[in-house]
């Protein structure tokens, strides 16, 4: 019973500031929106992250979540966090590439070999780096979530080779390096923001998407796509980011609440997010989903259709800021 007692106590004390710490955090409302639903892993990280930061501000400071791209798009909701209407939110950090040009290195294709060559990029000192670029647009980034690879669903039919992408029309995020990417497959990409996604699919309006197994299913595309392509073209480091209108409102007590909280929250939310990663692969399967695979040559033919891609985007990131993330990936593979 003592060691119950003990490790309680201990565990209090690992969440909660200091009774003389919490006495300097004062009231505050954050709003936090984000795309997916609050199943998804990005919402349960939303929530946990909420949780803790209740938690250690003594419930002085409260998190509210706007779930499933209810206060629109991610363009808008970074406008929203630039503005200091909404305060948080968690998204695609190649989606930053509008505000900062070098995040647009995140999204270049075939880039990872698996999540933990991201960690290694986003926790080091070349993600660091990137979020300090983020402050003279008015927002702050705080760490990196996990959203994991994308693959290609669509309606009209199976994925076997690369040839099989052309002549599809692809919802794509709103950013150029999409665009082109799958524009040189010989797709036909369609930038749409994403609450758009599911009646476009519904309405044939386009043929198919690229998102991970996860966003794949908490938002029910299996519904209208019936061709599931692991093509794990892209892996996606989420950024974690707030208003910089709103942080600067902060006080120093304050600010550790959150920082605190979103490391927690950062480590909980990659894991929950991998570990559903393989179980909505399977759950799309059973309900009805055909899935295949691009034999090695298959991919390589991707690889080599998106260099021209890779080498455009290089210019307009800057030649430097590429060299520096293959760097870093050469380290973590050694």
């Amino acid at each position: 019973m003592k060691l119950v007692r003990r490790s309680l106590v201990a565990l209090a004390a690992a969440v909660l500031l200091p009774v003389a710490a919490q006495a300097q955090v004062r009231e505050h409302n954050i709003k936090f929106a984000f795309q997916n639903p609050k199943e998804h892993p990005q919402g349960m990280g939303a929530q946990k992250f909420a949780d803790l930061v209740a938690q250690k501000s003594g419930g002085k400071m409260q998190v509210k979540l706007f779930p499933g791209g209810t206060l629109g798009g991610d363009v808008q909701t970074v406008s929203a966090l630039q503005g200091g209407t909404v305060e948080m939110t968690v998204l695609n950090a190649g989606i930053l590439q509008s505000q900062v040009k070098e995040f647009a290195v995140y999204d270049f294709p075939f880039l990872f070999n698996n999540a933990q060559e991201a960690d290694a990029v986003t926790d080091g000192a070349f993600g660091k780096n990137l979020f300090t670029k983020l402050e003279a647009k008015n927002l702050v980034g705080l760490s990196y979530w996990d959203l994991g690879f994308r693959h290609l669903t669509n309606s009209k039919r199976p994925i076997n080779k690369a040839e099989d992408i052309a002549g599809l029309k692809i919802r794509v995020i709103q950013s150029p390096i999409y665009i082109d990417l799958f524009n040189a497959l010989g797709a036909n990409a369609t930038p749409m923001p994403f609450p758009e996604v599911y009646p476009a699919l519904e309405q044939k309006a386009i043929d198919g998407q690229e998102n991970p197994t996860t966003v794949i299913r908490a938002n029910k595309f299996n519904e209208v796509q019936k061709h599931l392509a692991l093509t794990r073209h892209i892996y996606n480091p989420q950024a974690l980011v707030v208003s910089k209108k709103f942080w600067d409102k902060l006080n120093a007590e304050e600010k550790k609440v959150v920082t605190e909280a979103a490391a927690a929250a950062t480590t909980y939310q990659r894991g929950i997010s991998r570990t559903q990663a393989d179980q909505a692969l399977d759950d799309l399967k059973k309900a009805g989903m055909q899935v295949t695979e691009l034999p090695p040559a298959e991919v390589e033919k991707l690889r080599a259709k998106v260099k021209p891609v890779i080498d455009k985007q290089t210019a307009v990131v800057g030649a430097d800021t590429v060299k520096a993330l293959t760097a870093e990936i050469a380290k973590v593979r050694k």
